[in-house]
């Protein structure tokens, strides 16, 4: 008896004696208020976020005030006024601790986007509330919403942390909710990376002074993608002065980017930029110690410069100042395991351990997608918390998280998903993170979605291939997307769709997952002489009809469309009838380049390269190419079709003039045409036909194709006075 009276007491302390729950909304009714401790823009679209929230999940509208009268019931959001005295623990910038008091809530912050996150979070943990993807978030409606007592404390991992996806354009809640940032917003006038050619515009001073820009191979090398000569003192001044005028014109902006153009091997090699170098043991020499100099000019601001390709190693001796902002890239780094697993991560992981020891200013860009192939599968969900953990380790206090999150790419809702949660909070468990990620967005279809990722990332590794952000599906024909895994991975899709089939929102968020799968499977299948072209024809149907369905719009970062790729794969890919001639033997006077020198089959066997240049090409690297087909006998054709890529992000130009000679006994030749191909800025990939057609036919039986190149990266291009590439694949006599 003296148990049961004993509970009874406690449930009487517990009911009437603790504090109660916040109640902001009752039976439908609002109980309570959004309080403003000032007139804050951040803190007012916190307020603002929490209002529409509780209006979706109840129905009732709470009312936001600026006012020292707080009530019960209240939140309180702000650092002044009645929060004033609420102790904020050291918070940092997007920080804040929300805190019962008094039968209120506080919300403080450490300034930035503190109020907002606090809120998100608030939703989350006890309201119910997720967000998912582009207008795409799921809670359950209730009559009445209330907070238990609570006092927690979030601060994030990295101070500012960005990642891609394309409702960070079209949704004005997603970007705050996935605690993600845009250099808009920090980087005065924009300027971050790439922006030599702003400070110092080539087209104002790259004809009267092109001592201000690099010299390599015998020369200086003005130009739009062009480096500076760092070791110039009046190139010191002019960006000193420009400076000036971007950050005048932005009073609010504490940080700009002063950094390299796009491209390798372009850094400067005067006697003076390259002594600096090699006392430095690195081409980042000569960059930190202009920099250094800049930043003292600003002291009350940060410079922030790019550590990228040639530069991605620290200096020996200098050091960044405390207002310089070191941006590292990974851009050369394999993916298939974390960074300190294979020797391209492990030279990063070296570079940024050395710029750790030096300076504790470091902004991480990260790459975690094919760029050559958003509609690719790219599994790479087990090493992101590894790495990003490293980083943190190491002093990075910002992080690009770069995934491309384009529509119908590889998970994208789930990738800025899970890396917007691993940049606010590195400890977490990204496997777990995933799982809940997909019961939420996917519901039924999420265990076959789970083992679908798994079973691939199985796959990638036992295969022992690497993982590039440039690859192509046909790269993993015979590992993690041969035959017999692509059956298991359509079983499971089969399966995740038949879960959700009842459901139109759940089962369309599958199919367009399925997307990158689809789009594998028909890559590969151009690639095989023997296509089951009904089969193929379905398919491309299908992934037409879905891509038009779901508005994908890029293939890759060149800006490709998937439908012109569906409308090019019938005419390039699938078997025309047209009629051909073999050719017997080819000869070449200048020969491919040495990693293509044993490829001539490749441009006679009736299969069309893809828009990768790592399958199917033959490439010449900075010359021309002379090549003579042998038809084994005298033949009559009307036709010499020739086949160029277009590439100019890997350095692929197509050539500036294809020319066509005939002969009969293979020494005598005699032109039929001179084909003039004009310069092609268009970053957009691009199969280029330079083909000879003729109005009689004619009759020969050995066909000369010449060919000159561009030889040489133009001014404008990213790899500026240096050798580029030509590709021809196919060659087909009509």
């Amino acid at each position: 008896m003296k148990q049961f009276i004993s509970l009874l007491a406690l449930v009487f302390c517990l009911h009437f004696v603790l504090p109660a729950q916040v109640l902001l909304v009752k039976n439908g009714k609002p109980s309570g208020r959004i309080i403003l401790t000032s007139n804050d823009s951040i803190d007012t679209g916190a307020a603002r976020l929490l209002q529409d929230f509780a209006e979706r999940i109840t129905g009732a509208k709470l009312l936001i005030q600026k006012t020292d009268q707080v009530k019960k019931n209240d939140i309180v959001i702000g650092n002044d006024g009645f929060n004033k005295n609420v102790q904020k623990d050291n918070l940092q910038e997007d920080g804040f601790r929300i805190v019962y008091n008094n039968h209120t809530l506080r919300v403080v912050t450490g300034g930035g986007k503190g109020s907002i996150y606090a809120i998100v979070s608030l939703l989350e943990r006890y309201c119910g509330v997720s967000y998912w993807g582009e207008n795409e978030y799921s809670l359950t409606p209730a009559s009445t919403l209330q907070i238990p007592v609570v006092d927690f404390t979030e601060t994030p991992s990295f101070r500012y942390r960005q990642s891609q996806h394309y409702a960070m354009a079209t949704d004005s809640v997603y970007g705050n909710w996935m605690h993600l940032k845009t250099p808009r917003e920090i980087f005065a006038g924009n300027l971050w990376v790439h922006t030599f050619d702003f400070l110092l515009p080539s087209a104002v001073y790259g004809e009267t002074h092109p001592e201000y820009y690099s010299y390599f191979n015998g020369g200086r090398h003005p130009g739009k993608a062009s480096q500076w000569c760092l070791s110039n003192p009046e190139v010191l001044e002019i960006v000193s002065q420009r400076l000036d005028s971007v950050f005048k014109a932005n009073p609010d902006k504490h940080i700009v980017s002063v950094s390299q153009n796009d491209g390798n091997y372009t850094f400067c090699q005067c006697k003076k930029c390259k002594a600096v170098d090699d006392y430095e043991g690195a081409h980042s020499g000569s960059l930190i110690h202009f920099m250094n100099k800049l930043a003292e000019r600003f002291p009350g601001k940060e410079i922030s410069t790019l550590a990228y390709l040639y530069s991605m190693k620290p200096p020996r001796h200098v050091k960044p100042a405390k207002n310089v902002n070191v941006m590292l890239c990974s851009i050369d780094c394999d993916r298939e395991v974390s960074l300190k697993e294979n020797a391209s991560g492990r030279e990063f992981a070296a570079a940024l351990e050395g710029w750790s020891a030096i300076t504790k200013n470091i902004f991480v860009w990260d790459y975690g997608i094919n760029f050559d192939n958003y509609l690719v599968p790219f599994p790479n969900f087990h090493i992101l918390g590894e790495n990003m953990r490293l980083f943190h380790k190491n002093n990075v206090s910002m992080h690009f998280s770069q995934i491309a999150g384009s529509r119908g790419g590889d998970f994208a809702e789930l990738r800025t998903w899970l890396v917007s949660k691993l940049m606010w909070n590195v400890d977490q468990d990204e496997d777990a993170l995933v799982q809940t990620f997909l019961r939420g967005y996917y519901g039924a279809a999420a265990p076959y979605l789970y083992q679908y990722i798994k079973l691939m990332e199985g796959a990638l590794l036992g295969s022992g291939k690497r993982l590039w952000i440039y690859d192509s599906p046909v790269s993993h024909k015979e590992g993690m997307l041969k035959p017999s895994l692509m059956r298991r991975y359509n079983s499971l899709f089969d399966r995740a769709e038949k879960a959700v089939a009842a459901d139109s929102v759940l089962l369309k968020r599958v199919w367009r997952t399925r997307l990158p799968l689809q789009y594998s499977e028909l890559d590969i299948a151009r690639t095989n002489k023997k296509m089951q072209v009904d089969d193929i024809s379905r398919k491309l149907d299908l992934f037409e009809e879905r891509v038009k369905l779901f508005s994908v719009t890029a293939l890759n970062e060149r800006g490709n469309s998937p439908l012109d790729y569906c409308a090019l794969y019938r005419t390039r890919y699938m078997p025309s009838g047209k009629q051909t001639i073999p050719v017997a033997g080819i000869a070449f006077s200048i020969p491919p380049s040495e990693k293509y020198a044993t490829m001539g089959g490749e441009l006679t066997d009736g299969l069309y390269g893809g828009m990768t240049f790592a399958e199917g090409w033959v490439g010449w690297l900075g010359a021309d190419a002379a090549l003579t087909l042998d038809l084994g006998s005298e033949k009559e054709f009307t036709g010499v079709h020739t086949d160029f890529l277009h590439q100019l992000g890997a350095w692929i130009l197509a050539p500036s003039n294809v020319t066509y000679s005939i002969s009969t006994n293979g020494t005598d030749y005699t032109m039929l045409q001179s084909i003039d191909h004009p310069e092609d800025r268009n970053p957009q990939v691009k199969f280029v036909d330079l083909s000879y057609t003729g109005d009689k036919p004619v009759k020969a039986r050995y066909i000369k194709i010449d060919v000159t190149a561009i030889k040489t990266c133009p001014h404008w291009h990213y790899g500026v006075g240096h050798p580029c590439w030509f590709f021809i694949d196919e060659i087909w006599i009509e």
